[in-house]
This record gives C-alpha cells, structure tokens and sequence, in this order.
C-alpha cells in the first residue's frame, strides 16, 4: 500500500436519533444516524402503520368491501333469458 493516501482509521462514536449511542471503528470520528438497531420496527418487533393521505379509505371506498371475494360462478349467477 502506498503511504499518505489512505484515510486514517480510528475510534468512531454512532449517535443514533432515539439517544442510543455506541462505538465502533471508521474514518470518521463521529457519525449520526436517523435508525438504529435500538428503535428500528425490523428489530423491536413494534410496526407502526402510517396511513399515507387517507389511501387505505380511498381504496375501500372504490371497492366497497368487494376485493378478495371470488367471482360469481355460472351457478351463482343469474340465469339469462
């Protein structure tokens, strides 16, 4: 390796947003995240459903409670004369 082109590699402090804060090693002396393994849904187990803008009202005023029920087969449906 070439000497005076690598950066050095030193002590790092991760700060996440929640508080949690641990140690590790990188090229940067401090780092700050917005998730960690602390408060992350994937690893708490606790998901948070966010309704965006009202689409799940939206989608079941258009189908009115009818998506996911089968279609009418020939012996349900009504005879044509």
């Amino acid at each position: 390796m070439k000497d005076g082109i690598h950066p050095k590699y030193q002590d790092c402090v991760v700060t996440c947003g929640c508080g949690n804060s641990f140690r590790t090693r990188s090229t940067k002396p401090k780092i700050i995240v917005e998730v960690c393994s602390r408060c992350h849904p994937y690893y708490t187990g606790s998901v948070k459903f966010v309704d965006a803008a009202g689409r799940v009202d939206k989608f079941n005023k258009k189908f009115q409670g009818t998506y996911g029920k089968g279609k009418k087969t020939a012996a349900e449906a009504p005879a044509k004369t």
